[in-house]
């Protein structure tokens, strides 16, 4: 698969501003972006630590993946994201070898990066995102 590091550690929010400020004001990050992306009903805040993101996630929508997951476990650790070079091969690759998968192929997420969700079933209960530029 060709991991080459941590590209980002998602966590569901119910509120994007008020998360903002533990981020901001206690741990002393900088929010570099908030997007909205439409299609996966959810707007996106990252916070740039080393050479790995944190991303906030408030959904848009309560019958978007991210409402339905704050609704049935609460606020906090969403996904982790490894950067592959590319992440439809990835995903392929892990198909080959038995893993369930969200996505069969890669689709487009925040920050234009190609994007694709490993099932947690098969995953050890993480669920795990390839992502590739």
């Amino acid at each position: 698969m060709n991991i080459s590091h941590i590209e980002h550690i998602g966590i569901a929010v119910k509120s994007i501003e008020a998360s903002k400020k533990y981020y901001e004001e206690v741990l002393g990050l900088t929010c570099y972006s908030v997007e909205e992306v439409a299609d996966q009903k959810v707007k996106t805040a990252f916070f740039q630590v080393g050479d790995t993101k944190i991303e906030l996630l408030e959904s848009t929508s309560p019958e978007g993946p991210i409402g339905k997951f704050i609704e049935k476990k609460g606020e906090g650790l969403h996904h982790i994201a490894f950067a592959v070079p590319d992440a439809s091969k990835a995903l392929q690759d892990a198909g080959n070898k038995g893993i369930q998968l969200i996505d069969s192929a890669s689709r487009a997420g925040a920050e234009g990066l190609n994007i694709g969700f490993l099932h947690p079933k098969a995953t050890h209960g993480v669920l795990t995102e390839l992502c590739s530029k």
